[in-house]
């Protein structure tokens, strides 16, 4: 064909003058992937030995600034070439990470991915199959289908036929129980029960679905009050109702008396789904497993892989007691799952999910489940639980700490500097808030925070450790208990601890406010 008169010859942004050197597939593509991948990785090493620590130091303004300077302009009107793009936003990224494989890294639902699902991550983004259709993702959608089986045999042990979906995550997995419980109990209008501990998401859940706000049931040291429950289903006079527990709370740990919750709910013929997004994985191991005791009664459970599985987010489940249960996703796109084609034998994969395109998720998981097995997966949780419970008691063996009363929830402990007590409740707790913050800051450490019930019924304000770490050591973590005695001395002392203006108020004796409920 040829080129229109006064037009310039058609230009193409390749560096070697070949698709190849674009393209992520095909034949050629994993050659360049490789050779760019080896930037990425050394610029990976360089920028953690320079950013020294968990978080880089400095605060907002100072990573702005410093992440500024090595990618703008984003957008460019000359390209500067996959090389130095790649070394320059993989630099600032990594020099201004909060890192989940450092230790001193604790505050969140934020795990260090193993290496493994990393790798299988590449691959699915190289390969780049969209779980919509069949013809998008051929043997990818059996990878999903063989992962999602062996979930919900693991949550629905003896059920006949139990299911599972691939979500973005937890918020995700409790929007989707919500709304196939809405189905279920059309016409009439859905009442959703759950206890003041339940993660944010399923109140989010209930505006998006257009329900009546949740009841919330009052809990007792962070657990749902089976007693209370009953009560609240019994105001509802018959109505349906799906009781909503947790096995795993975000700022505690907590798992809610899933067999009392179970049976309180099919005393009042409501329906029962259980956020385990925490702490769903305990069931890889058979001396955890008997924790959730009561998970399989469920109707549905939410259930997380990129907390206590290790997987780049995002990994979520939603797990259902019987697969007719998701009838209602059902949708028909010609272009996607027209009928004949699915009469003709083609996989119908558009119901797997609220979501049209979506990545390959299963296939990270998989490879993680063929790697290491049950066995191998329990053992890393395991590592988790029993580095946590060494950690509490170091806690108690500090006479400047104290921990929150009570036992270690999975993997989360909760505790605050001794100096803070003895300032009143607004103020201790601002010394608290104060100490975090300076940490953070400092970029020496990455604690959490929580507003919990204390030993006296009052609610107070905690620094949390989320201990997800697979293979660090109780050694290794200790070092955070020194930094918290030293910087709550000199911040309680009027020292001052580094802050930057971002003002928190104390707890006191309050009811936990909805922002400290929030999970990454």
């Amino acid at each position: 064909m040829e080129r229109a008169q006064g037009l310039p010859p058609a230009r193409l942004p390749l560096e070697r003058g070949g698709t190849g050197d674009l393209l992520a597939g095909g034949a050629d593509g994993p050659g360049r992937v490789r050779a760019l991948t080896s930037v990425v990785l050394d610029t990976l090493e360089t920028a953690a030995r320079v950013r020294g620590g968990p978080l880089p130091a400095g605060g907002p303004d100072a990573v702005a600034r410093r992440t500024a300077a090595l990618c703008h302009p984003v957008l460019p009107e000359e390209g500067v070439g996959a090389e130095a793009a790649l070394a320059g936003l993989v630099r600032a990224v990594a020099e201004g990470a909060a890192d989940p494989a450092d230790p001193a890294c604790a505050a969140h639902l934020h795990c260090p991915p193993l290496a493994v699902a990393v790798a299988a991550e590449v691959a699915g983004a190289a390969l780049n199959p969209s779980m919509d259709s069949w013809d998008q993702a051929p043997a990818a959608g059996v990878v999903e289908e063989l992962t999602t089986t062996a979930l919900a045999r693991l949550v629905h042990p003896e059920a006949p036929a139990p299911d599972a979906l691939i979500t973005s995550g937890g918020t995700e997995s409790n929007l989707v129980a919500l709304l196939l419980a809405r189905e279920r109990a059309a016409p009439a209008p859905l009442r959703v029960v759950t206890g003041a501990n339940a993660h944010h998401s399923v109140h989010r859940a209930a505006w998006m679905l257009g329900l009546p706000a949740p009841a919330v049931v009052p809990c007792r040291d962070g657990r749902t009050d089976p007693a209370a429950l009953g009560r609240a289903l019994a105001a509802l006079d018959g109505a349906p109702a799906l009781v909503v527990a947790t096995a795993g709370t975000t700022d505690e740990g907590r798992i809610d008396p899933l067999p009392e919750i179970a049976e309180i709910a099919e005393r009042y013929g409501a329906e029962f789904h259980v956020d385990a997004a925490y702490g769903g994985p305990l069931l890889f191991s058979e001396r955890l497993a008997p924790l959730l005791k009561g998970l399989d009664r469920a109707v549905s459970v939410t259930f997380d892989l990129h907390k206590l599985g290790w997987q780049p987010v995002a990994a979520g489940v939603l797990a259902v007691a019987d697969t007719a249960l998701l009838a209602p996703l059902a949708l028909r796109a010609d272009y996607l799952n027209a009928d004949d084609d699915t009469e003709a034998g083609l996989p119908d994969l558009l119901g797997r999910s609220i979501r049209t395109s979506r990545r390959p998720d299963a296939l990270k998981i998989a490879a993680t489940f063929r790697a290491l097995g049950r066995r191998g997966l329990g053992e890393l949780v395991e590592h988790c639980v029993t580095t946590a419970e060494e950690f509490a008691r170091a806690v108690d063996a500090r006479p400047a700490l104290r921990r929150r009363p009570g036992p270690v929830g999975i993997s989360t402990v909760l505790f605050r500097p001794v100096v803070a007590d003895a300032l009143g409740a607004q103020a201790g707790d601002a010394v608290v808030a104060e100490v975090r913050r300076a940490l953070l800051l400092d970029g020496r450490a990455v604690l959490g925070r929580a507003v919990a019930e204390d030993g006296d019924g009052h609610h107070r304000l905690w620094l949390k450790t989320t201990l997800l770490h697979p293979v660090a050591a109780t050694a290794d973590l200790l070092p955070l208990l020194d930094l918290v005695t030293e910087t709550a001395e000199r911040v309680a002392s009027g020292e001052g601890g580094g802050g930057d203006g971002d003002s928190e108020d104390g707890g006191g004796d309050t009811a936990a406010p909805a922002e400290e409920r929030l999970s990454p």
